[in-house]
């Protein structure tokens, strides 16, 4: 399974999913504690969003690139 480096502490658990006519395993990230842990280190929370849209979601790596999962946040 490939990893998103840096992001350990926002992995969700795994997912069998079809990806090119295979089955195979890959690591689940949660898109909102990533963006959190960027800003942490100084980045806005935006570009952070920004940054993972382009750089992690959208760079396909082979079969067993991650996903990110953007759980919703109820603010009531």
């Amino acid at each position: 399974m490939l990893k998103a480096d840096g992001f350990d502490e926002a992995i969700m658990g795994m997912a069998s999913i079809w990806r090119e006519g295979s089955k195979v395993d890959v690591l689940v990230y949660d898109g909102n504690k990533m963006a959190t842990m960027l800003s942490k280190d100084g980045m806005p929370y935006g570009d952070a969003i920004d940054f993972i849209e382009f750089n992690v979601e959208g760079a396909y790596v082979g079969i067993e690139t991650p996903v990110v999962v953007w759980p919703y946040l109820d603010e009531e």
